[in-house]
């Protein structure tokens, strides 16, 4: 039986209301093809291969700050794909290339992001029911408050916390707690929705908040994985109750 409704949610913006940065390898494979011919004899799969790789791993071990610089990193990101590749016996492939085809990532990123089907809805209702809604979002101030205006979002909430306009992001605790006192509720009245299980999940549990987590794509959880969620939706709508 699933709880009643809190007195209020802290939602997450990318990858929860917008497909934003999911399935990165997609995009890094769209682009290296736009690219093939200034790529080859490199096949572009195996480019986009190398700046995944190194795109996970310096995101897995990058200092927050880099949140608020994503073009900047992934100039680096790319560079340092090409770096491997170079390492590993390919031809050396330019900065230049590196920058551009970075930043043609970026405006791909840009051109494809759209609102989940229902999410604008399910916001309503929930809001229409009464509970008190806050948009917990990392990221430079511009670059997000960039998709609050562009996706319609501004009046769906009561508060609007954006990492780069606050100073401070998840996972740091007083992301949460300031948007709960932006809402004038404590943590037993308060649900956490999102996709990223130690922004959405492992600190607000710690704290005290139910947390929902978000799997959009429906491909469980990691594989080994000790975080266990309050509870586990593929899309905002489900935390509508069923009309009686």
């Amino acid at each position: 039986m699933l709880p009643p409704l809190p007195r209020a949610m802290l939602i997450d913006m990318d990858d929860t209301i917008l497909s934003a940065y999911g399935r990165p390898e997609i995009a890094w494979n769209t682009i290296a093809n736009e690219f093939a011919a200034e790529l080859a004899p490199l096949p572009p799969r195996e480019v986009a291969t190398a700046v995944l790789a190194f795109a996970r791993n310096f995101w897995a071990n990058a200092d927050a700050s880099w949140r608020l610089r994503l073009g900047e990193a992934r100039h680096l990101t790319v560079k340092g794909g090409f770096a491997a590749l170079a390492a590993a016996g390919h031809r050396a492939l330019s900065d230049d290339l590196a920058v551009r085809i970075a930043d043609r990532f970026t405006a791909y990123r840009e051109e494809e992001m759209f609102v989940f089907p229902g999410a604008h809805d399910a916001i309503d209702k929930l809001k229409a029911l009464g509970v008190r809604l806050a948009l917990v979002t990392n990221g430079a101030a511009d670059m997000q408050r960039a998709k609050v205006e562009r996706f319609e979002l501004t009046h769906r909430f009561d508060h609007i916390q954006i990492e780069g306009e606050h100073g401070f992001g998840k996972p740091e605790e007083r992301a949460y707690l300031h948007a709960m006192e932006a809402l004038g509720v404590s943590a037993k009245d308060t649900w956490m929705i999102g996709d990223n299980l130690e922004w959405e999940v492992v600190t607000p549990q710690r704290l005290g908040i139910y947390a929902i987590w978000i799997d959009v794509h429906g491909e469980g959880l990691p594989e080994g994985s000790t975080i266990r969620p309050d509870r586990i939706i593929r899309s905002l709508s489900e935390l509508v109750p069923a009309a009686s």
